[in-house]
């Protein structure tokens, strides 16, 4: 998807600001991470990694693209070693920029499901999280099973989610166009469009909320933004939770929709040794309990169990598409949107 003129110029203005705290590229036992994770619970891994290897963790936080933007303007020259991000498709943005090197490690193949790993091993998924259905549990007494469903005329003006031009959106249609077509799926987002209670806006929160408020009867939503308000006080969501009924859709098809956080080693590491290590640090039990809640997510190795809240949403059976279609279907979403007028 391409960056306007000024949004990459203001991109490019974060690498400048960034020089202030420049990480030191080719120092002895270091790992220098770039990640677009921003949770404290994180903290914990890098110490315990540390504490573990003697291994120091030079941290630089900052939103996908202006990671990626900063790759690119450091090029060979970047000290970072490991990318952290969120959803297959921005990963996948980075890999096509030849931001990203292989991995061949035994530990990262047998413990994280092939559908969360590119098949080369460009990158892999160290957490999941799912894109489910929500309800009105006083208004819909039939809540739609499936994805297709939501675009059924029968929840006409009931529906709310995220605009087109967003991420997730944008994976759950790659996701449709890999399994049943291009037509198919130009089909879905058109009834979706149809069946809006308003025209699309804000994030995932906000798409509960308007459950809460009564302006929407059905959202679209990844699951960590309900476990929140469950387990904190999120504005307006939070004495609604209740009343909000959870559907993990395609449980007689394809699955629910999934996406991750995942990691990669970068193109030009200086540490790569030690990137490695850290990768395969996160699929230790430990690791992946703090990686996973930190974010309310799933733990993507077998064994590795959620925190009671997400356990508590429920089962289910989840897509094992590989999440590389997300990516290779990206700019073909974005384009059905924008035809069928999914702002």
């Amino acid at each position: 998807m391409a960056i306007s003129a000024p949004r990459l110029l203001a991109l490019l203005a974060s690498v400048s600001m960034f020089a202030g705290t420049a990480l030191p590229a080719h120092a002895e036992g270091e790992v220098n991470i770039y990640s677009s994770r921003h949770y404290d619970t994180d903290e914990r891994l890098y110490s315990d990694f540390t504490d573990a290897t003697g291994i120091k963790v030079n941290l630089i936080e900052a939103k996908d693209d202006e990671l990626i933007e900063r790759l690119k303007a450091e090029g060979a020259n970047s000290p970072a070693d490991v990318f952290i991000t969120v959803d297959a498709g921005r990963i996948w943005r980075a890999d096509q920029a030849g931001l990203l090197a292989p991995v061949q490690s035994e530990v990262l193949a047998e413990r994280i499901p092939e559908a969360l790993r590119h098949p080369d091993g460009h990158w892999f998924g160290v957490s999941t999280r799912a894109r489910v259905i929500f309800y009105d549990k006083d208004k819909v007494s039939e809540p739609p099973q499936t994805y297709a469903d939501l675009a059924d005329p029968k929840y006409k003006g009931q529906v709310c989610a995220r605009s087109g031009t967003n991420i997730y959106m944008l994976s759950l249609l790659a996701s449709q166009i890999a399994h049943n077509g291009e037509e198919a799926a130009k089909a879905w987002a058109q009834g979706l469009k149809d069946n809006l209670a308003r025209e699309p806006q804000g994030g995932d929160t906000d798409q509960l909320r308007g459950i809460a408020s009564g302006e929407c009867a059905i959202a679209l939503s990844n699951t960590y933004y309900f476990v929140r308000a469950i387990t904190g006080s999120v504005e307006g969501l939070s004495d609604a939770v209740e009343r909000i009924g959870i559907v993990f859709p395609d449980q007689g098809g394809n699955g629910t929709h999934v996406n991750i956080s995942g990691v990669a080693l970068t193109a030009h590491a200086p540490h790569a040794e030690n990137a490695v290590k850290f990768m395969e640090y996160l699929t230790s039990e430990s690791a992946q309990s703090y990686f996973a809640n930190g974010n309310n997510e799933y733990p993507v190795v077998e064994g590795v169990e959620a925190n009671s809240a997400v356990e508590g949403l429920g089962e289910f059976t989840a897509d094992t598409l590989n999440l590389s279609a997300l990516g290779e279907n990206q700019t073909r979403a974005q384009e059905i949107y924008n035809e069928v007028g999914y702002k």
